[in-house]
């Protein structure tokens, strides 16, 4: 009944060579193996540390530029921003002119960062996408593609259920940030629930730290305010240390009609990762769809596939594009103030 769902976007058929900006362990462990699994081909790498720069192109057998605009003067390419937010708009403006773009999430640090960047993307026509790359896992497609078909009828319920120990020395660089969890990592789960239920009226949201930790937020508990039809909920806990037994990563979302559990494995003993599931009832038990890939790093392909076609024209829209991806960094800015803003207080008893 499931074996037919999308689970990868088709092939772009004409590709433009990639040309990155970046060279950290998200290019090397996640971009470069999904690009070369797709056949998609890397032209070259900037970063500001050419060292390290020169040794990803040299272990993978393509140039290393020696300044931002060496790298920006490629013609023909479609430009992939693996850089921190704050890096996006100085290159962003390098670029040439009506230039397909990939840009990291998040979409600048804040969002007075994201609106720099949608403003300079418009004004020099990129067709400029943002890496919410969660959209197009496998497990994610084949669950939009059984909701688009119908399968689990209208979404009623959507809860994401995060209770992990995450390995948060391997970001040294997290813990000076201010914002930490819900901008680069919640912000995932929150594109993709707008992705398949729309943009929600507001947002409830508490974000803090844990006394274990050095960065600023590792846990977060979100209620997404669809109004009176749509219940969606997010509990998300990086420092459940008491061993794997009752540690999880799942969505569970419901319908009027059926059903979908996931479960996104590369979160669970990261960066080893477990196996991506997800499951469908449609009132007759529950059963496992066969994934043939994993979020990382299939989804990367998948994402590169989609600009690549749009470039070419062979996708008339482009999904994630800085126009949407602006309204998830708007949900994020007003789940951090929400969670700045005082709660509701309990009545005073009365004497």
């Amino acid at each position: 009944m499931f074996d037919d769902l999308m689970q990868f976007w088709p092939r772009a058929s004409q590709p433009k060579p990639i040309v990155i900006f970046g060279a950290g362990s998200i290019v090397s462990d996640a971009h470069l193996p999904a690009y070369a699994k797709a056949g998609y081909k890397v032209m070259g790498v900037y970063d500001p540390d050419i060292e390290k720069a020169t040794r990803l192109a040299s272990d993978h057998g393509f140039d290393a530029y020696t300044s931002p605009e060496q790298a920006a003067g490629a013609k023909d390419v479609v430009f992939d921003l693996a850089t921190p937010p704050d890096a996006h708009a100085f290159i962003l403006r390098l670029l040439p002119e009506g230039a397909p773009v990939l840009i990291q999430k998040p979409m600048g640090s804040d969002l007075d960062g994201a609106s720099e960047i949608l403003r300079i993307c418009r004004a020099r026509h990129l067709k400029a996408a943002v890496n919410f790359q969660l959209r197009f896992a496998p497990m994610m497609l084949a669950l939009q593609d059984a909701i688009q078909r119908g399968m689990l009828g209208r979404i009623v319920d959507f809860d994401a259920w995060l209770a992990l120990n995450t390995p948060w020395g391997l970001w040294k660089f997290l813990e000076p940030l201010p914002r930490v969890e819900i901008s680069l990592h919640s912000i995932h789960y929150l594109d993709f629930i707008r992705s398949i239920i729309g943009d929600p009226n507001g947002v409830h949201a508490k974000t803090l730290g844990h006394p274990s930790s050095k960065i600023a937020q590792t846990r977060t508990a979100a209620i997404l305010d669809y109004g009176e039809d749509i219940r969606c909920a997010l509990s998300i806990n990086h420092n459940h240390a008491f061993g794997r037994k009752y540690q999880a990563c799942e969505f569970r979302i419901c319908g009027t009609e059926g059903a979908a559990y996931l479960q996104l494995g590369v979160n669970l003993d990261y960066p080893k990762g477990e196996p991506d599931i997800l499951e469908i009832n449609t009132g007759d038990g529950w059963q496992s769809v066969a994934l043939k890939g994993a979020w990382f790093p299939d989804a990367f392909a998948s994402r590169m596939s989609q600009l690549q076609r749009f470039a070419t024209g062979e996708d008339t829209t482009l999904i994630s594009g800085v126009e949407d991806a602006w309204t998830t960094m708007a949900l994020v800015e007003a789940a951090y103030e929400s969670s700045a803003a005082p709660a509701t207080p309990l009545a005073d008893k009365p004497t």
